[in-house]
Formats: C-alpha cells, structure tokens, sequence
C-alpha cells in the first residue's frame, strides 16, 4: 500500500491542468468528456472521504452506501463549471483525503466493512480500491497527469 500512496501523492503534486487538452469535448452524448470524468472524480473523493472518516468511530462492519454515479455528474452539471474551479476542488479534496490515509495504522486499516454486494473487507482494501480508481481515471483525462 505504501507505493501506492507515493504515487498518489506525486499525482497530487505534479498535476497541471493547462496540460490537458479536449477537456470539454464530448465525443458522444452517453460519454463523459474529460471535465465530467474530473466531476465524477469530485463525487468519488467526497463519497470516499466520508467514508474513510466515518468508519473511525462508525460500528464494524461499517456498511458502504453506494451512490448514483451518472446522476451526480449530470445534477452536479460539472459539464458547464469553471475547469480551474473543478480543478481546485478536486484537488483540496485529495489532498485531504492523502492527509487521512497516511494517518492510519495497521489497525484502523484493518476496520471491517461490508461492500454494496455484500462483500466483507477491509479498510485497507478501501482506499487501495480508491486509489486505483482515481488512477484509471486519471489515465483517461490524460496521459501526461501520470
């Protein structure tokens, strides 16, 4: 786990927007464009970082709500923000949710949970699981943020 906390924080420290290009593109209507990939990002950090705090003082398992991904993006209408603005939120909230993972011990990633498919697991396997998440999407927005 700890490689992929440096590389998460190398992510966080060496982004630049300007670097992206196509942002508000959207190569089909269905599709995200790169800006609503950014979105669902933002959606993912504020879900993921309730649920790292929550689980500290929540009863074990701590059961995993999920949440509607494709109508966060179209309500939260990230398409017509300001790309800065996205930007910066998405980053702060990393930043903060970096803040919380590298507080934890072995026993608080230990903390039992229960996945939306009933899957028993672990803290650990959580933010791993966010981790990677934030990766492959990432790798989508552009190649040149890895």
């Amino acid at each position: 786990m700890k490689n992929k906390v440096l590389k998460f924080e190398l992510l966080l420290d060496n982004l630049v927007l300007q670097s992206i290009t196509d942002f508000d593109v959207k190569i089909d209507i269905n599709k995200w464009s790169k800006k609503e990939i950014l979105g669902h990002l933002i959606d993912s950090a504020i879900n993921n970082l309730q649920r790292f705090t929550e689980i500290q003082y929540s009863e074990k398992p701590y059961k995993i709500r999920p949440y509607n991904q494709d109508a966060l993006v179209k309500y939260n209408d990230y398409q017509n923000k300001n790309n800065q603005d996205l930007f910066d939120l998405w980053l702060h909230l990393n930043r903060h949710i970096l803040e919380i993972i590298k507080n934890q011990t072995d026993k608080t990633l230990e903390y039992q949970l229960i996945l939306p498919n009933g899957t028993l697991t672990n803290l650990q396997f959580l933010i791993e699981d966010y981790i990677d998440h934030l990766f492959y999407h990432v790798s989508q927005i552009n190649k040149a943020w890895i």
